[in-house]
């Protein structure tokens, strides 16, 4: 029965992300809310200056139509008993908090992408701005999670509760802001991002149905909904990128899905590409300035190397999907295994 409101979610998500596109791709070309493509990426990628940006509001507004509508229904019809009710309340009241915390940061992407689009640069806010209120918005979801009832226990596969104690809150605060920054650096062609976070997405949806923990499986099929949604119109050649707004966005969502189930050492496997774009940025930058000026990679992040290397973006796509797939598919059978 559970399996219904998942559908659902996943159906309502879709459904709404990919209608919206009929309307906000020409409202965005409407109000010039076009991206500004940066010199210093690949030269082809100037053929796409003026495409639009914040596309992420689609998908934004599909998972939370579908969750609005779904959860609820979830919570309420399929309940059991009083006890079944009480463990569903708990779920859920992190379910709210991910999504509260994914809307934070996608609210930190639309200032970001406004700023880029009235001033006509590809610069918005400053790095610093950024992390500050990403550290804010973080904090803020942890915070949530303690009041929920959350312990410094997490769940790691094979060793049962791990208790961090006060560690387990400073290293999910800098995850959290990392990994939202490792997805960010993902959205760099055409419908890497969202395909990415399709698979990462189903992954965790088909976790969280093993344990049970209905409402982050209804959370995670909303996602994926909307990525699929997304990429009817954002897929090579994409007639909108989902900005900041987006990605930022998605980044809260994979992080709320990880601590949904207190299990966010397997954000670690499931979000590998995510891991591998934003290290490929540390490495490149490290480099640079240790040997003075040389580079590791052709360019980074990690996909605009192998873009060098003459792979198509449908290419990119394709590989780093497998790859999550596997890296899916494996923390899948961990658990299964693990408990």
């Amino acid at each position: 029965m559970d399996g219904i409101w998942i559908l659902l979610a996943a159906a309502l998500s879709f459904g709404v992300t990919a209608l919206l596109g009929k309307w906000m791709v020409p409202f965005l070309h409407k109000i010039n809310f076009g991206q500004t493509i940066r010199e210093v990426g690949p030269k082809w990628h100037q053929k796409k200056n003026g495409t639009p940006t914040m596309g992420g509001f689609m998908f934004i507004i599909g998972i939370f139509v579908a969750c609005a509508v779904s959860i609820p229904l979830l919570y309420i019809l399929a309940a059991e008993s009083f006890s079944d009710i009480l463990i569903r309340g708990q779920s859920l009241a992190k379910a709210v908090g991910g999504l509260l915390m994914a809307l934070g940061f996608g609210l930190i992407g639309f200032l970001d992408d406004y700023i880029k689009v009235v001033k006509k640069r590809n610069l918005g806010l400053t790095e610093k701005q950024k992390l500050v209120l990403q550290f804010l918005v973080a904090g803020a979801y942890l915070f949530s999670l303690y009041l929920a009832g959350n312990t410094s226990s997490t769940l790691i596969p094979f060793f049962g509760a791990v208790d961090l104690g006060v560690f387990y809150w400073i290293l999910a605060l800098l995850g959290i802001v990392g990994l939202v920054n490792a997805v960010n650096f993902t959205d760099g062609i055409d419908g890497l991002n969202a395909s990415v976070t399709f698979w990462v997405s189903v992954a965790f949806m088909m976790i969280a149905g093993w344990l049970r923990l209905y409402n982050i499986s209804v959370l995670a099929a909303a996602t994926a909904g909307g990525c699929i949604g997304f990429l009817i119109w954002n897929f090579n050649p994409a007639k909108v990128f989902m900005g900041d707004t987006g990605s930022l966005f998605l980044g809260g969502m994979v992080c709320a899905l990880g601590f949904g189930l207190n299990m966010p050492i397997l954000l670690i496997l499931v979000g590998l590409i995510y891991i591998a774009e934003i290290l490929s940025v540390v490495i490149q930058v490290t480099y640079f300035k240790l040997t003075h000026g040389k580079r590791l990679f052709k360019m980074s992040p990690i996909h605009h190397h192998f873009e060098m290397c003459g792979w198509s973006e449908v290419k990119i796509c394709t590989v780093f999907s497998l790859i999550t797939v596997l890296a899916g598919t494996a923390a899948y059978f961990m658990v299964i295994f693990g408990f």
